[in-house]
């Protein structure tokens, strides 16, 4: 499956005859006299991109009023950190662990749990696995909403962890856009491209490309990353009252030298090895390709009285090739020898699809004398999963002392091609939820979902047929204290379907539970800058929770009950006209049924800020810091503990001229040591680096 690099280099090209066009028709434009009857029909259009958050309970509130805690990471934040896949963007939110447990796969975490619901543009999508498989470009989102807390109401399924909601880039309503070119440390090469024009002389149609072509190697031997991304959407005004809007995506990511699980700390003696930070347990032969495309629909149309119905489908595609080598000790690496590894190669493919059909409505009523606000709506999902392996002639491989050279076990000759997972998910949604002024200082946001879950199939021999129906409620109040001042509590259940295994082979049952949530939102300096404390519990049954090995290897699972509560403290906004902050500390704490510490992989401190000053006198000036302290961690399974450590990144802007601007961005500032993840342990992360960017933008 793996392409020639020329994808993304020859897409660029294309953009570039797509954005000359729009160009010249931006400057035949500038005397023309837009109508008054025009100027309406293009800030239509615009709702869309400009709107406000509707992520968790699906009503239009603003964040400082929602009843429950709310982060965005800005398309500014994105850019100044020079975060162009998600796992850096999400990076910078508060709240969140970006767990990179292997080169090719991560899981994003919150409270102490894997974030396994996933929005995009407000649209709950199919549920899987929480892991993300390669790295996802960021070029394509405006922002990245982050919900911390259960929230089944939009998604249908989740745990107390959180959802992240991506919203896609959309066409602005004046033509514009930009080329950049990066170059940094590990022969990291870039080259991105974004551009929106007007495509009707009226304004009603207008249309937004995005392309990257990106190409790294790394701080681990033997590790080498490329990656292809193309992103189209067009908007459209059919009529005076309804757009529509058709976008498609599509990412092509390579990589070569890839690790299948993390490095081995563990020394027969009982002690934890240390190696130095470029250390990998891959092999010269091993590769993981992906390739991820989307295309969506979306008709938007206002019906009387201002009521606003939406109907959106989205179809997502993902396909890999893989070839694996995986380390692994049964006693322990003997300290003076360096031996005690063996290996195991395998080989994997996977075909995964999925159709989402969204129908949803939103408007207002009238109720004992006042005005109140209500959304309801039906959904629909199928996917629809394959996965192969190859049969190996050889396994549990004696591998020479660690760390050993990359060429010390040859590709083996792979045998036959069989289908070993074979899953369809269907996810049937009524859901709801009303905004009830009860004064002109106190309202309640009552919701609910109603569900019905299949899965069946095959997986590893072992037939599945689950069937699943729950309904869910969410309640939440909010009192204005004062007009900047907001106190709220909420509710929610836990739902989530579970992936992991018992020891026969089978899912296990999903886990439940309830989730609360007290909080304060205040707003200052005029609304520029909010703060939010928030304190919140959850009781989850049956979370699945690492139980062993099968005798063929095979890792299984069983189910416990957890409590876990904590406390999130948030700053963020502009204190003066050039400083932006976000500063934010969560703690957690997390226990099983007999009190006894769980998830001890997430850390119970965390601190995350990000500043960023524009000087006063020199305002084409912007430098900033932003960066991540957590405290101790361990994982009792793998035997691994890791001491609190301190990640600092950052950036310095100089905008040349009104159109070109320079950026240099250093990450781990003071080249801090430390393991990428504990959650399932991995590889060290990467030291002291840096990149140059160069954008001209037109």
């Amino acid at each position: 499956m793996k392409p020639n690099k020329g994808f993304a280099l020859s897409t660029l090209v294309l953009a570039m005859g797509f954005m000359v066009q729009p160009f010249a028709l931006a400057t035949e434009q500038q005397n023309i006299e837009i109508k008054d009857e025009n100027i309406e029909k293009i800030q239509i259009i615009g709702v869309r991109y400009n709107r406000v958050s509707q992520g968790a309970t699906g009503l239009t509130m603003e964040i400082a009023e929602t009843p429950q805690s709310i982060s965005v990471v800005s398309n500014e934040q994105i850019t100044n950190f020079g975060a162009d896949n998600l796992n850096d963007a999400l990076r910078l939110a508060t709240g969140i662990n970006v767990e990179e447990w292997e080169t090719n796969r991560t899981q994003y975490t919150s409270r102490g749990f894997e974030i396994k619901s996933t929005q995009i543009d407000g649209v709950g999508l199919p549920n899987d696995w929480g892991i993300v498989t390669g790295a996802m470009e960021a070029y394509g989102y405006e922002e990245i909403e982050v919900i911390r807390g259960a929230n089944g109401q939009l998604t249908g399924v989740g745990n107390s962890a959180g959802t992240i909601n991506y919203v896609r880039k959309r066409p602005k309503n004046e033509n514009e856009g930009e080329v950049g070119v990066s170059y940094g440390s590990d022969d990291f090469k870039r080259v991105q491209a974004d551009y929106s024009a007007l495509l009707t002389d009226d304004g009603r149609w207008a249309g937004r490309v995005v392309m990257v072509a990106e190409d790294k190697e790394s701080h681990l031997d033997g590790l080498e990353n490329d990656r292809g991304y193309l992103y189209g959407v067009v908007d459209g005004q059919l009529t005076d009252d309804s757009t529509i809007t058709l976008g498609f995506s599509h990412q092509d990511a390579n990589t070569d030298g890839n690790t299948w699980g993390g490095l081995v700390y563990n020394y027969s003696d009982g002690s934890q090895a240390e190696w130095d930070q470029s250390a990998s347990t891959t092999q010269d032969w091993t590769m993981w390709d992906t390739i991820n495309t989307t295309a969506f629909v979306e008709y938007a149309y206002v019906l009387p009285n201002d009521w606003d119905l939406t109907v959106s489908y989205n179809h997502q595609k993902f396909e890999d090739e893989s070839k694996l080598f995986y380390a692994f000790t049964i006693d322990g690496i003997d300290k003076d020898t360096g031996l005690g590894l063996y290996g195991m190669p395998g080989r994997y493919d996977t075909e995964f699809s999925a159709n989402l059909l969204d129908i949803t409505t939103i408007g207002e009523y009238s109720l004992l004398g006042r005005d109140h606000e209500i959304t309801f709506g039906l959904s629909g999902s199928q996917s629809a999963k394959k996965m192969y392996q190859y049969a190996s002639p050889y396994s549990f491989v004696p591998l020479p002392a660690f760390p050993y050279d990359l060429d010390v076990v040859p590709e083996p000759e792979w045998g036959d091609k069989t289908e070993y997972a074979d899953i369809d998910v269907t996810l049937l949604r009524a859901f709801g939820s009303t905004k009830f002024n009860l004064t002109d200082n106190l309202f309640t946001v009552i919701g609910f979902n109603a569900m019905k879950y299949t899965r069946e199939g095959i997986n590893s021999g072992v037939d599945i047929d689950n069937d699943e129906s729950e309904i869910s409620p969410y309640a939440g109040i909010v009192y204005n204290i004062t007009n900047d001042i907001n106190a709220y509590v909420s509710y929610s259940d836990i739902y989530q379907p579970q992936e992991q295994y018992d020891y026969e082979g089978y899912y296990l049952d999903p886990t439940k539970g309830v989730n609360y949530e007290f909080g304060v939102k205040t707003q200052w300096l005029d609304n520029n800058l909010l703060a939010t404390f928030a304190v919140f519990s959850a009781q989850q049954e049956n979370l699945a929770s690492y139980a062993g090995l099968t005798p063929t290897g095979q890792y299984y699972y069983k189910g416990i009950d957890v409590e876990s509560k904590g406390v999130e403290v948030e700053l963020t906004g502009k204190l003066t006209e050039n400083l932006n902050v976000v500063l934010a500390y969560t703690f957690i704490d997390v226990e099983d049924d007999e009190g006894n510490e769980a998830n001890e992989w997430a850390a119970r401190n965390v601190v995350n800020f990000s500043v960023d000053y524009t000087l006063p006198k020199m305002p084409e000036i912007a430098i900033g810091i932003g960066g991540k302290w957590q405290s101790e961690t361990r994982n009792a399974d793998y035997n691994v503990d890791q001491d609190a450590y301190l990640l600092m990144n950052a950036f310095a802007r100089w905008d040349m001229t009104e159109r070109l601007s320079i950026r240099a961005n250093i990450n781990n500032l003071t080249d801090e040591k430390y393991i990428s993840s504990l959650a399932t342990v991995g590889a060290y992360g990467a030291p002291m680096n840096g990149s140059v960017n160069l954008t001209y933008r037109f």
